[in-house]
């Protein structure tokens, strides 16, 4: 037994003094990958795709894995989604590394030379198309720290799965698609499934920063919709009927007093959101029936079972009161995303090394969310920030994620590339202490 413990920590110094010596060894590989990591990141913001409908991206990437000499590279997953896998010369855990390769139905105003002119259909509808959210940074990184590794690969103590996923904003009406469809084809199953994973998003704070938060960091996010059913009416006699757009207004107004003041806010906070609702064709009738959709977002399990709960029986009483009907639906996307708090300690050198110290900064919570959560309920997982601000652009300063004006500051991807390398050459030689 002390032998093999002895052996046990031999195996832990060589794989930690091989991760730092590889580290060292890098920076003209990371000078090398830069211009190459701008170029991808142009092409695929120039050519963006939706959800599931990701082809051009997808065949970019895998031709760039099978380039580099991956031990495998798999195609077709969750409709256009690719896994490349990379065995280190060392022994060690299996980890996966993740980017998301959809855009948005969103008309690109930034003016830059590269700006996308792209047309696709959404839900039945031509629309302009934009990477509006980053993604198409995410490809980019993750392809050249893929290529990184792959060409150091005696220094990798492990085997590094990167995951380019489609669909992270959602599929489209009648399919499925994004994380949830890769796990439930396997991408985290078998004897070489990986143990953790670890992923970044582009995010509007000062460029070139790594931002974490310890536990829930971004929301758990559930579209809602409610058919409120009433019965048409001259508009001159509403009595005649039973009016569902008064109804309905009733119903947005009592949502928001859910959050506020029947939910216990300690636990963490809580948003509803009506973004849509349609009824009638004319102003003097009053129709059969409204349609609403909106957003629910929590950041706590048993907030969100609460939340689920009570407003159905907001909804359901309201229109029994005016004499209609309300049909309810509430379609999870995805949980809380966070970080798991001993990974994030264990790790925290490593962003150090990344970013600088100096530049690895906690952030509040994010109201938005993302299907990286449906990994992280299989398996640890680290989800980062990289500021990708203009140049003395500060946090709140510049425009948003899925804003037709979102910019990317193209010198904070390097960061973006050694973070991953760091995470990928290092967790094996993480503390335990």
């Amino acid at each position: 037994m002390q032998r093999n413990l002895i052996c046990l920590l031999c195996l832990i110094v060589s794989n930690f003094a091989n991760a730092q010596d590889a580290k060292q060894q890098l920076g003209d590989a990371f000078d090398a990958i830069e211009p190459k990591v701008i170029a991808w990141r142009r092409d695929f913001h120039e050519h963006p795709e939706l959800s599931n409908r990701e082809f051009r991206t997808a065949e970019k990437v895998a031709a760039h894995l099978k380039s580099l000499g991956l031990d495998s590279v798999k195609t077709g997953i969750a409709h256009t989604g690719v896994v490349g896998t990379l065995v280190g010369g060392k022994p060690g855990p299996t980890i996966a590394l993740r980017a998301d390769m959809d855009a948005l139905p969103v008309r690109e105003q930034t003016g830059l030379p590269f700006a996308s002119r792209a047309k696709g259909e959404f839900n039945g509808q031509e629309v302009d198309v934009m990477h509006a959210c980053g993604h198409d940074t995410h490809v980019a990184i993750l392809m050249g720290a893929a290529e990184i590794l792959a060409g150091h690969r005696e220094h990798l103590a492990g085997t590094v799965q990167f995951f380019f996923q489609p669909a992270e904003e959602g599929a489209p009406l009648g399919e499925e698609g994004g994380a949830a469809l890769m796990i439930d084809e396997g991408v985290l199953d078998g004897p070489d499934a990986p143990e953790a994973i670890f992923g970044l998003h582009a995010w509007p704070v000062p460029a070139g920063t790594i931002n974490y938060r310890a536990g829930s960091f971004m929301a758990a996010s559930d579209s809602l919709y409610i058919t409120v059913k009433g019965r048409q009416a001259h508009g001159s006699a509403p009595w005649m009927g039973v009016d569902p757009i008064f109804v309905s207004s009733q119903i947005v107004t009592a949502l928001q007093g859910i959050p506020s003041r029947q939910l216990d806010i300690t636990r963490g906070p809580a948003v509803i959101t009506i973004g849509s609702m349609h009824g009638g064709v004319r102003g003097n009738i009053i129709p059969d029936d409204v349609e609403m959709m909106g957003t629910i977002r929590t950041f706590d399990a048993g907030v969100r079972e609460e939340l689920h709960a009570k407003l159905k029986r907001t909804v359901n009483m309201i229109a029994a009161a005016g004499g209609a009907q309300a049909t309810i639906t509430i379609d999870p996307y995805s949980p809380v995303t966070g970080n798991d708090p001993e990974l994030l300690r264990q790790m925290m050198p490593t962003l150090s090394w990344a970013a600088g110290q100096e530049n690895v900064t906690e952030h509040p919570l994010i109201t938005g969310a993302e299907d990286f959560a449906h990994f992280q309920q299989r398996i640890p997982g680290l989800y980062l920030m990289l500021g990708v601000n203009k140049e003395g652009v500060g946090a709140g300063q510049a425009p948003s994620n899925h804003s037709p004006l979102f910019f990317v500051n193209e010198d904070a991807l390097i960061v973006g590339v050694r973070t991953m390398v760091g995470l990928a050459l290092d967790y094996a030689q993480r503390s335990t202490d």
